[in-house]
C-alpha cells in the first residue's frame, strides 16, 4: 500500500467514524454494515487490513534508515577509540624476522604521549631488558645504545594515552638475523693489568675485515690524563691504538669494544661488548748497543744499571729500532724449527724470557754460554741474551732484569748491521712517525 492508499484508507475510516458521506443516509450505512457483520465479515474488515500492512511497511521503511543511520554514526564517531596498531607504532614491525643488527628500534605514537615502555631480548644469554629512555615530550622511545644483538627474541609493551585520553596497550615481537660468521678480536695483556709506558694496544681479528671504518668505530682508546690516541691498520686484521708518544706514568688507559652486531664483511658479524682497562706504571727504557754489547736501563729518565749482553751474530743480526715486551715466561721453549731455522738449537728450559717480536725476538736468560761472552761478542740467532743459570737465579742479570720489568716496557736496539724492525712485527708502531701513523687510521 502506497502513502497516497494509506491517505485514502484513513479518508473512509473517518467518514465512517462520523462524517455524513454524500449520497447516503446514516441508515443505509448501519444496514451496509449490519449486512457486513450477517455475512460473517469483521468490523472493518479488508480497510483495517489494508492500514495495518500500510503502517507496518512505514514502520519497517523507517526501521532501515534507523538502522542505516546507526551504523553510519558509529563508523564516524569521533569519540571511539583508536586501536592500538594506530596510536602505538613499533618499528621494526609486529612480527618481523631477519632484522639486521643496524636496523632501527623505536616505539613512538602519532598524537598523545606514551607512558610506560618495556623492551626484552632474549637470546644465548637469556631474557634480558634492553635499556632506553622516552623523549622529554612523551612521544618517542629508543634504546640507550646500539646495535642490536643478532639472533634474538625482541618483546616489546608499550602503553600510551591518545591524543583524546583514550589508554591503549600494544605488545610486539621481532627477531633478528643470526650471522653466518663471528667476528672476533684477540689481545693481550688482559684486563686490569699494569703495563709499562710503550704499550701499544693490538686486536689481531679472527676474519678479515672488509668495512675497516665500522669495526675501527666500534673500538675506542681513551685516557686519563686525556691525550690523543690513533688507530692504525696493519693489513685487514690488526688494528693497533697508540698515542703520538709514549704514556705518560700513572695513566689510566681505557678500552671500550662494541663489536656486538657491527657488520665487519658480508655475513661477517661482530661479538663482543667489553671494556678493557690498564694502569700505566713507571717509565722503563731499556737501550741495547749491539756494537758495544751493553743493556742500558733507564727508570724514569735515570740509569738504574748497565748490563752485559750478547746480540745477534753476523749472520743472524738482532732488529734494530724500538720494541715493546709483549710476554714474560719464567721458563719457556726455544725451538730454531719453529722460527726458519730448523734443528740449529732446541733449548726446553730457557730462562727469564721476555718477547719483543712475533717473529721470534726474545731478551731472556743465557746459562749455555761461556761468561766471556756477555759484554764481548754477539753469538745468538738474533735474540738478546744475559747472563744467568740454568733454571734462573733472581741474582743474575737477567733475573734482575726479569724482576724489575713488566709487559709494554721498552726496549731500543742501536747500531745492529740489521734493518730497523717493521712496524707491525710486535708492537713496532714506535717507529713508524706520527703522521704516517695517523694515516694509517680508516676513519681519516
Amino acid at each position: 500500500m502506497t502513502v497516497h492508499q494509506q491517505d485514502r484508507a484513513g479518508g473512509r475510516a473517518q467518514r465512517h467514524g462520523g462524517i455524513r458521506p454524500r449520497g447516503r443516509t446514516p441508515d443505509r450505512a448501519r444496514d451496509r454494515a449490519a449486512g457486513h457483520r450477517a455475512a460473517g465479515h469483521r468490523p472493518g474488515g479488508r480497510a483495517a487490513c489494508r492500514i495495518r500492512l500500510a503502517l507496518a511497511a512505514v514502520a519497517g521503511l523507517a526501521g532501515a534508515v534507523a538502522l542505516t543511520g546507526c551504523a553510519d554514526s558509529a563508523f564516524f564517531d569521533p569519540g571511539a577509540p583508536p586501536s592500538p596498531e594506530e596510536t602505538i607504532s613499533v618499528v621494526p614491525r609486529n612480527g618481523a624476522h631477519g632484522v639486521r643488527a643496524d636496523g632501527r628500534l623505536e616505539i613512538r605514537v602519532p598524537q598523545g604521549r606514551l607512558e610506560r615502555v618495556e623492551v626484552s631480548r632474549t637470546g644465548t644469554a637469556g631474557r634480558q631488558r634492553v635499556a632506553g629512555r622516552i623523549s622529554p615530550d612523551g612521544t618517542v622511545w629508543r634504546p640507550d645504545r646500539g646495535p642490536l644483538h643478532l639472533g634474538a627474541t625482541y618483546t616489546v609493551d608499550a602503553m600510551a594515552l591518545d591524543g583524546r585520553g583514550h589508554r591503549s596497550v600494544r605488545r610486539t615481537t621481532f627477531r633478528t638475523a643470526r650471522p653466518v660468521h663471528h667476528l672476533t678480536g684477540h689481545f693481550s695483556p688482559q684486563s686490569d693489568a699494569t703495563v709499562g709506558t710503550g704499550l701499544i694496544f693490538s686486536m689481531v681479528f679472527n676474519r678479515p675485515v672488509a668495512d675497516r671504518a665500522a669495526v675501527e668505530r666500534a673500538v675506542t682508546v681513551t685516557a686519563r690524563p686525556q691525550v690523543e690516541v690513533a688507530g692504525h691498520w696493519f693489513g685487514r686484521r690488526r688494528l693497533d691504538f697508540r698515542p703520538r708518544d709514549r704514556w705518560r706514568p700513572g695513566t689510566d688507559i681505557t678500552v671500550r669494544l662494541r663489536l656486538r652486531g657491527v657488520k665487519a664483511a658480508p655475513d661477517v658479524y661482530g661479538t663482543q661488548t667489553r671494556t678493557v682497562r690498564y694502569r700505566v706504571a713507571r717509565d722503563q727504557i731499556s737501550t741495547i748497543d749491539a756494537a758495544r754489547h751493553t743493556m742500558t736501563v733507564r727508570r724514569d729518565g735515570r740509569i738504574v744499571a748497565v748490563l752485559p749482553v750478547t746480540a745477534g751474530d753476523a749472520e743472524n743480526p738482532t732488529y734494530n729500532g724500538r720494541m715493546v715486551i709483549l710476554e714474560r715466561h719464567s721458563v719457556t721453549r726455544m725451538d730454531g724449527g719453529t722460527v726458519g731455522f730448523g734443528g740449529e738449537y732446541d733449548i726446553a728450559d730457557v730462562p727469564h724470557a721476555m718477547r719483543l717480536t712475533r717473529s721470534g725476538t726474545f731478551l731472556h736468560g743465557n746459562y749455555w754460554a761461556r761468561p766471556e761472552v756477555f759484554g764481548g761478542v754477539n753469538t745468538s740467532h738474533g735474540c738478546v741474551g744475559l747472563r744467568d743459570l740454568r733454571g734462573g737465579a733472581p741474582d743474575t742479570p737477567a733475573g734482575w732484569f726479569f724482576g724489575r720489568s713488566i709487559v709494554g716496557d721498552t726496549v731500543v736496539v742501536l747500531n745492529s748491521p740489521e734493518r730497523t724492525v717493521a712496524p707491525d712485527n710486535g708492537l713496532g708502531g714506535w717507529n713508524l712517525p706520527w703522521e704516517q701513523w695517523r694515516a694509517g687510521s680508516a676513519l681519516r
